[in-house]
């Protein structure tokens, strides 16, 4: 173990045997760091936060700090479990649930750019990329493979798709459905192609996926009628992913227009 003599810990953390920590970092808490992980200068981690094998937090990072939830009370208990192998560079902020016994969580092999911010009660799969200054307010539910470009902001309670895409500058306030690509303001642009193929869905996959599509968004149907049209036909899993978020989607209904 390699602690920097300023750093402030915790008698109450427990510490992998290899962690690495940085001058002035604070631990403050039953934080828990698996083997591997690396947590830079002046980085805050507090309270009920667990972080996964080999995960590196960047330098002024904060993680499990208060909800901004103007009725949260601070006694409540709650934290943010942190999966295996993330990347979480400089100033990102992660907040803890506001809920009685909640999690803000994040899976596996996620890379977060400087400055992204994970409201309460975020949960978010597996292997995306939120690049510079991506803004999530409470409750968003995010898949696994997305891209979101820098500085998009989300709404919270809305869902995001796996290996969706969206632009920069995005200020998105419904569901992103899967596999799609999204920009502007709400605006959907199409299908995420390059990311399917990149995915290792095959072109039979991906045909499906782009009837689906089609006819979700592209028939001129309106989406109960077109939701009905797909009720009457056989999908592959892959494409029913898309239909049935198309169909159950957040309290914030999905984005269905270009």
């Amino acid at each position: 173990m390699t602690i920097h003599p300023s750093a402030l810990i915790s008698p109450e953390a427990e510490l992998a045997d290899d962690v690495v920590v940085g001058p002035f970092v604070v631990i403050e808490g039953p934080v828990q760091l698996a083997a591997g992980v690396t947590i830079g200068g002046h980085a805050w981690l507090c309270g009920d936060t667990s972080l996964g094998e080999g995960c590196s937090v960047g330098w002024g990072s904060v993680i499990g700090a208060n909800p901004q939830d103007l009725g949260f009370d601070p006694a409540r208990r709650s934290g943010v479990r942190i999966g295996a192998r993330n990347h979480i560079r400089e100033y990102v902020t992660i907040h803890r649930s506001s809920k009685e016994g909640g999690h803000t969580t994040l899976g596996e092999g996620n890379y977060l750019m400087t400055g992204v911010h994970l409201g309460h009660d975020s949960q978010v799969g597996d292997g995306n990329v939120l690049a510079n200054n991506v803004m999530f307010g409470g409750h968003v539910h995010l898949g696994s493979r997305a891209f979101l470009g820098g500085g998009g902001g989300y709404h919270q309670f809305l869902h995001i798709g796996d290996l969706a895409m969206v632009q920069g500058n995005a200020v998105v306030s419904q569901d992103v459905p899967p596999y799609c690509i999204v920009y502007g303001k709400n605006q959907l642009a199409g299908l995420n192609s390059v990311g399917l193929r990149r995915a290792g869905w095959d072109g039979a996959a991906r045909a499906e996926i782009k009837k689906a599509y089609g006819l979700l968004f592209g028939s001129g149907l309106t989406l109960g009628k077109a939701l009905e049209a797909a009720a009457a036909l056989e999908w592959s899993p892959a494409a029913r992913c898309l239909i049935d978020a198309v169909a159950k989607p957040s309290r914030k209904g999905v984005i269905a227009h270009s």
